[in-house]
């Protein structure tokens, strides 16, 4: 899939600070300097705070050590509650750029992303535009290309909307590109991301239970929505596997479900609502080019694990990899498919595991002292 990229020019601001991390295996080490040694990676979530939003950053060292790196102002506001979301932090495919939705400004942040080895600070502040929408929860990005899923509220109708990224890091306005959700009602979307194998775009939407997916054509106009029943109920967070099985958590269900997805968007299920007998199921990652599949269980704190046949088929390896801080939320899979990163909502803590061959979990690190607002989680 091709699209147009805009060649543009960006001023750089940055803001910076400290925070506080502890390694689990050698809980008395204390926090290793970040310019001691080499680092391999970097995670990100962010603060939501109503006053300011901001993007705390996290270096990964050797052995997946996380080093706190900073605390950066994305120059928009947050709502101080959940967004009730996934991926309110987006990496560009180089990890060159970072996108943070401000849900209280109704703005998108762009960050370039600095090398994790240099001396500077990790993060540039590049560009904060309006997400052309009310309440922006989810971002996605496939090469120079934008989407934002703005959830509305019971009055403003929810939408998605397009831009351009350039060169620089500028988010250039696709005109014209807005896009309706299922229904002008409250949807209580959840989350936008691009199929990485074909020119799709997939919503997720709590309310209706419904999924919503878009053709996207070579301009980069989405078309669209074409609206499916989910096959579990509460369909919220999301993940694709490198060909393409879409792989979604139905949280009222306690399940994950996958679907195929056709050029034209039309969904197709492959395996029905599996359960993992924990509660609330709500983000997903997946990890060995997508021969895994790791739900959080948000009222359960724990972690389950399936196993994804090559055909996109479920099945359930253990309903409890590993148990987790409070309200596990938000994921990322790093460390060349090594490494889970899970965000604990309701301990203020992002926890590490290293994921074995055959898919099971043990900790390895976990840093803590993240604001009670804070949202989101992007790594690389």
């Amino acid at each position: 899939m091709l699209w147009v990229l805009p060649i543009v020019a960006a001023a750089l601001f940055v803001v910076s600070s400290g925070a506080a991390a502890r390694d689990v295996s050698t809980p008395n080490s204390g926090v290793v300097s970040e310019l001691s040694i080499a680092t391999h990676g970097a995670a990100f979530t962010m603060t939501n705070g109503p006053s300011g939003n901001a993007v705390v950053v996290y270096l990964i060292g050797p052995g997946g050590a996380l080093i706190p790196s900073g605390t950066f102002s994305t120059h928009g506001k947050g709502t101080g509650v959940s967004l009730a979301d996934s991926g309110a932090l987006a990496l560009a495919d180089d990890h060159q750029f970072l996108l943070v939705v401000n849900a209280g400004s109704n703005t998108i942040t762009v960050f370039h992303v600095n090398s994790p080895s240099g001396a500077g600070p990790l993060l540039s502040f590049v560009d904060a535009v309006s997400s052309h929408g009310t309440l922006p929860v989810s971002v996605a990005v496939h090469g120079p290309l934008v989407y934002v899923l703005n959830a509305g509220t019971s009055l403003v109708p929810g939408n998605i909307f397009g831009f351009y990224l350039g060169d620089h890091g500028l988010l250039f306005p696709l005109p014209g590109s807005s896009r309706p959700l299922s229904t002008s009602a409250s949807t209580a979307p959840a989350q936008i991301a691009f199929d990485p194998s074909a020119p799709v775009l997939v919503v997720t939407e709590k309310n209706t239970s419904v999924l919503d997916s878009y053709t996207v054509n070579f301009w980069g106009y989405a078309s669209g929505p074409t609206v499916t029943p989910s096959n579990g109920s509460t369909p919220y967070g999301f993940a694709f596997t490198h060909d393409g099985t879409l792989i979604v958590s139905d949280a009222a269900a306690g399940a994950l479900t996958s679907y195929q997805v056709a050029l034209s968007g039309t969904l197709t299920v492959v395996t029905p609502a599996t359960s993992d007998g924990q509660l609330a199921p709500c983000w997903v990652a997946t990890a060995d080019g997508g021969r895994y599949a790791f739900t959080t269980d948000a009222h359960s704190s724990t972690i389950s694990s399936y196993a994804v046949g090559t055909d996109g088929a479920l099945t359930l390896l253990a309903g409890v990899a590993a148990s987790t801080g409070a309200a596990d939320t938000d994921m990322a899979v790093v460390g060349h498919g090594h490494l889970l990163l899970i965000y604990d909502a309701g301990a203020g803590e992002i926890q590490e595991f290293g994921i074995g061959s055959d898919g099971s979990l043990s900790l390895q690190y976990d840093v803590f002292g993240l604001p009670a607002t804070a949202e989101g989680l992007a790594a690389f």
